[in-house]
């Protein structure tokens, strides 16, 4: 799968049948040290207007970019050649690597965000973005556990897609990775400044699993900002950054899920006798 490099100016032959339209952007560079995509971040727009949303993409002044755009009725544009490194991921860590933008193809969805009034996703915006992951993973051979939310890979610094993105209804077309939430009950739970065997098991299996954490046992921002990512993505009936049972459980679940794992930390010892 090879392009030749287009200028910034000029459109290039699509990666994906769906594209409906080429809008180039400068906003783009060589993956490091030839790296292949391996993984897909999905993004909100976070902006009340969708075309001003694609004109700052392929601004030259906003040093920002992204591989695909894809508007609310469905339309996709492409904006980057997926071989080449879009600029979407910013700051952000997955996994232990830090160059996001190197291992990803960056996909914006045209979403005003929770900075203003964040709409649901229409249901067309979704059947396009999940058929145009289903073509990026079938070309890039990505796993499932690596279709990501901004949020997950900086968790300190954003929120999307957010907790009304539809996950669920992409793992069951085939993208990405789920498992249903444990429902959310009362009871004992773990917060900001707690501290003991409970925590640093939770951080280990939320480290094993990509998110940035410490593994040292206390309940610190780094922590519940990656728990509050957690929630949103995975267990977005209550998101406050607290470990409840859902939360532990889920992520126990999660973890469980994934077979090609030789072997994975396990946080419900450490739970029992809180959780039993």
């Amino acid at each position: 799968m090879k392009h030749t490099m287009p200028s910034d100016d000029t459109p290039f032959a699509p990666d994906s049948s769906l594209v409906c339209a080429v809008r180039p952007s400068p906003n783009h560079g060589e993956r490091a040290a030839g790296r292949r995509p391996d993984m897909i971040v999905l993004h909100y727009t976070g902006m009340p207007d969708a075309d001003r949303a694609l004109e700052r993409l392929c601004s030259p002044d906003s040093q920002v970019s992204a591989h695909y755009f894809v508007y609310e009725d469905g339309r996709i544009v492409q904006m980057v050649p997926e071989n080449r490194r879009a600029w979407h991921a910013g700051e952000s860590c997955w996994a232990e690597e830090t160059d996001i933008n190197s291992c990803s193809i960056g996909i914006e969805i045209a979403n005003p965000g929770h900075d203003h009034k964040y709409p649901d996703f229409p249901q067309r915006q979704i059947a396009a973005v999940t058929a145009l992951c289903r073509g990026i993973i079938a070309r890039w051979q990505i796993p499932p556990e690596r279709v990501l939310g901004h949020s997950d890979v900086a968790a300190a610094r954003k929120k999307d897609p957010g907790e009304k993105f539809p996950w669920r209804t992409l793992y069951w077309s085939g993208v990405g990775h789920w498992i249903e939430p444990v429902p959310v009950v009362p009871g004992p739970n773990f917060a900001l400044g707690d501290r003991g065997d409970v925590i640093a098991s939770l951080q280990q299996v939320m480290a094993a699993y990509g998110y940035r954490v410490s593994t040292a046992g206390e309940f610190d921002e780094v922590t519940r900002d990656a728990v509050t990512a957690f929630q949103r993505h995975f267990r977005p009936a209550q998101i406050d950054g607290i470990v409840d049972s859902s939360t532990l459980m889920t992520l126990q679940a999660l973890s469980d899920s994934l077979p090609h794992h030789a072997r994975k930390p396990s946080l419900i010892a450490a739970a029992d006798t809180i959780w039993s």
